[in-house]
This record gives C-alpha cells, sequence and structure tokens, in this order.
C-alpha cells in the first residue's frame, strides 16, 4: 500500500491496532514470571532453567526471519500479516494452557503408553511446550510489528511504535497484577495453572479483536512486480537488510547490548525475587517434607515477583506516549540514551539493595523508563531504512538481534550463577545478583553504542 494512500490513524484505529498486542503481553508475562516456579518444582537447575529458556532466542533467530519473510510473501484475502498473528495467538493458547499441566501430562502418556515415562518425563513435557510458546508467539510477533508500516502513515510510525510500548506496559500490567491483587485484596490465591489460562483467553481473544478491526489490504489479487522486493528468499532479504544503511548496523549492535541486558533480569528476576530477596534456599535438592516449610514463603515470593513486574510494566505503561512525543521533539537518540542510563542504574541498585524488598521494587519502577523506550524507540530508528515490500523480512532479521543475546544469557550467564554457590547448612543458595551486574554493564555499552548512531535533526 501506498504511503499516499494510507489514512492518518485516528485515536481509536491505533487502540485497536494495539490490543491484540496487550494480549500477547499476557502470555510473555506468564512466560517470564512463572516459568521458573514450574520448573524448578519438576526439578530444574538455574543451569538447565537457562537452557529451557534457549527455547526464545533460537525461535526468534528461527522462526520470526522466516515468518517475516513469508508473510511479505503471502496472497490472501485477509491480507499478509493477519493469518500469521490469528494462527500463532490459537496455538500459543494451546501451550500456555498444557505448560502448568506438564506432570499431569506425563502421567497421562505413561498411562495410555503403558510404559513409565522417566522421572524427568514432566520437564521434558515442559520444555516442549515452552518452546511451542516462544515458536509461535514469534509467529505473531514479526508479522506485527510489519503491521506498523504496512497500514500506519510513514510520520505517525513513532506513534504507532508507542501505542505498542503502551499496550506491552498496560497488557503486563494487568497480566502481572492479577494474582496479587487477588491475595491482598480479596484473599483468593490464584494458582499456576490458572493465571496460564488467564493468558491463553487475553491473547487469543485480543488477537481476534485487531484481525477483525485493522484493515490490511488483501493480497490474494494483487499485481506482483519483477521489482526485488517482491518474492525474494530470504538469504537475498539478509543480505539487503545488511545494504540498507551504514547505521543499520550500529542500531543492530545496539539492539544485541541492549537485549543482553533486558534478558538478564527478565528471565532470572523471579528466582532472584525468591531465592535472593526472601532468601529460599535451592529446594530441588531438599526432602519433600523441608520443602514444605519453605512453600508459603515462596508463594509470597511469587506474588512480589509479580508485583515488581506490573510496577516495572506500569512505568513503561504511563511514559510510552510521552516516550514517543519525546523523540519527536529531541530525536530518538538522545532519548534512548538517556532511557538506557536509567535502566542500567536500577540494575546496580537492585544488585546493592538485594534484600530489600522495598528498595527493589523501586529501582524495578525505575527500570520501567528504560523498558518503555526499548519497546518503542529502536524500531522507530530502524524503520526508516525499510524499504516497501520487505517490512516482514526487515523486522524479522531484526529480532534476530533480539532473540541472539539471550543465548549469552541462557548459557553464560546461567552457568555463571549456577557455579556461584552459597552454602548455609545443608541449605544451598546462588548469586542471582550477578545476572544484574552483567546487565547494567552491557546497557551502558548499548548506550554508548546509540551516541555514534547518525539520526537526522527533528
Amino acid at each position: 500500500m501506498g504511503n499516499e494512500e494510507m489514512k492518518r490513524f485516528t485515536t481509536a484505529n491505533f487502540l485497536n491496532f494495539a490490543l491484540g498486542f496487550l494480549g500477547l503481553q499476557f502470555a510473555w508475562q506468564m512466560r517470564i514470571i512463572l516459568s521458573a516456579p514450574v520448573t524448578e518444582g519438576l526439578g530444574a537447575s538455574p543451569f538447565i532453567y537457562g537452557l529451557i529458556w534457549l527455547a526464545g532466542p533460537f525461535t526468534g533467530m528461527v522462526v520470526q526471519p522466516l515468518i517475516g519473510v513469508l508473510s511479505d510473501n503471502t496472497k490472501s484475502r485477509f491480507g499478509r500479516r493477519r493469518p500469521y498473528l490469528l494462527g500463532g495467538a490459537l496455538i500459543t493458547a494451546l501451550a500456555l494452557w498444557a505448560f502448568p499441566n506438564s506432570a499431569g501430562i506425563s502421567d497421562f502418556i505413561s498411562k495410555i503408553g503403558h510404559f513409565n515415562m522417566p522421572a524427568w518425563g514432566g520437564l521434558l513435557i515442559a520444555a516442549i511446550m515452552i518452546w511451542i510458546i516462544d515458536a509461535c508467539i514469534n509467529i505473531a510477533q514479526g508479522p506485527y510489528r510489519a503491521l506498523v508500516p504496512d497500514v500506519v502513515p510513514k510520520e505517525q510510525h513513532s506513534v504507532a511504535n508507542s501505542y505498542i510500548s503502551l499496550s506491552i506496559g498496560l497488557g503486563s500490567v494487568i497480566a502481572a497484577a492479577t494474582a496479587p491483587v487477588l491475595k491482598y485484596v480479596f484473599d483468593i490465591q490464584m494458582s499456576i495453572p490458572a493465571q496460564f489460562i488467564m493468558a491463553a483467553l487475553a491473547f487469543s481473544l485480543a488477537m481476534t479483536w485487531t484481525c477483525m478491526t485493522i484493515k490490511e489490504k488483501s493480497s490474494i489479487n494483487t499485481e506482483i512486480t519483477e521489482d526485488k522486493t517482491e518474492k525474494q528468499s530470504f538469504a537475498q532479504s539478509l543480505k539487503e537488510f545488511f545494504l540498507l544503511s551504514p547505521e543499520v548496523a550500529k542500531i543492530c549492535t545496539m539492539q544485541f547490548f541492549t537485549w543482553i541486558g533486558m534478558m538478564c533480569m527478565m528471565i532470572f528476576f523471579t528466582n532472584f525475587a525468591i531465592h535472593t530477596v526472601y532468601g529460599v534456599p535451592d529446594l530441588t535438592k531438599l526432602t519433600a517434607a523441608v520443602q514444605d516449610t519453605f512453600m508459603q514463603t515462596q508463594v509470597t515470593a511469587t506474588n512480589y515477583s509479580s508485583i515488581c513486574f506490573a510496577i516495572f510494566n506500569f512505568i513503561c505503561f504511563v511514559i510510552a506516549v510521552p516516550i514517543g512525543l519525546l523523540a519527536s521533539k529531541f530525536g530518538n537518540k538522545k532519548v534512548h540514551i538517556i532511557s538506557l542510563i536509567s535502566m542500567a542504574i536500577a540494575y546496580i541498585g537492585m544488585a546493592l539493595f538485594r534484600t530489600n524488598p522495598i528498595a527493589v521494587a523501586s529501582f524495578m519502577a525505575l527500570s520501567g523508563i528504560g523498558w518503555a523506550s526499548v519497546c518503542a524507540l529502536p524500531f522507530a530508528m530502524l524503520s526508516k531504512y525499510i524499504k516497501a515490500g520487505t517490512e516482514g523480512s526487515v523486522m524479522g532479521i531484526f529480532n534476530i538481534f533480539i532473540a541472539g543475546p539471550q543465548v549469552f544469557v541462557c548459557t553464560l550467564v546461567a552457568w555463571i550463577i549456577n557455579n556461584s554457590v552459597i552454602h548455609s547448612g545443608e541449605f544451598i543458595n546462588y548469586h542471582y545478583e550477578y545476572s544484574f551486574y552483567i546487565g547494567a554493564v552491557c546497557l551502558l555499552l548499548s548506550a554508548l553504542i546509540t551516541n555514534i548512531i547518525k539520526e537526522d535533526p527533528v
């Protein structure tokens, strides 16, 4: 669709457009906050937990770029992107239901197959479900980002990405806060399986609404030209991506270090809250009787983690649109540098005041400023280099520099934590705060790289 054919988005258009991303965040939040208690309950050590998290980067590096190219070349009466948005959401919803029930599914397989699953069978099922969840969220997420240049006028791209950032913040706040609010206000403890069912419903229903209300140009009868932007292979798309501009390489490097920092927090914060802030030891090596004595503290710590993520995302929600407006006035680069530095300071604060729940929650709030910027401004910086017809492939390739850094966190950072053991009598624990020191260094490097990106005057 040519830019001259695009109508300017109204506030209602932006809200309809962003609602699907709000639902998507329910899936991500349950995946981020609650995967640690589920897998640890099935016997996962910090290193095994990190390896399970490899699902995210591998599916992100493989699925999003390929789906991006496929969606660019899809011909359908429903448009290029919407089939992937809806299909990814529905399959994710099924896997979200199955993940917290992995032990029961393992037992069921044993009964119908008349053989005994190994002791780690439940953990294996959980790992498979994580891979399906991550793959299918990526199937929806890549084409979703590509919808911005597809249907939104170029001069509104920063605002569109800010609305996505707003919906990321709001969706994450609601998803993370629901269980703690029910507990502290109504004294109802929402079970982990119930929280995953909530996420499944939110994702599928919200994405359905967006697909119904956003009009994407039908591509079933679209004339296909011989232009090289049409029907190109993934290899061609990858080659052209790095020829877009010298600044693209800088933006990608910035993203690489940013997402090492982001994932140091997202992967390990719940374990940090349980084992460092609240002092619960590693329960996988203790008897069931001893585990029971720590169960209530673990539930309290898990609720605390959810509250912290809610605060973190509430700040993102509050300043998401102002971040876009400030970027329009002062430039993406300046606003993003300040945001990254604020997040690095927050990480160092959490590591230093790690046994103080109020201090940790306050620093999580500060880091929400950086999160609002990370969700919007790098995509706004990149969008001006995208050629018509390659939106999906460009956003998919760009996701490699979001997903790739996670491999570093899931392996090396997880290994460092796994080998940083704290002995206290019969109990052992780990230095989860090390992930925040590593993350802070990477965020500061990202800010330095952002400073050398050339940006047109506002």
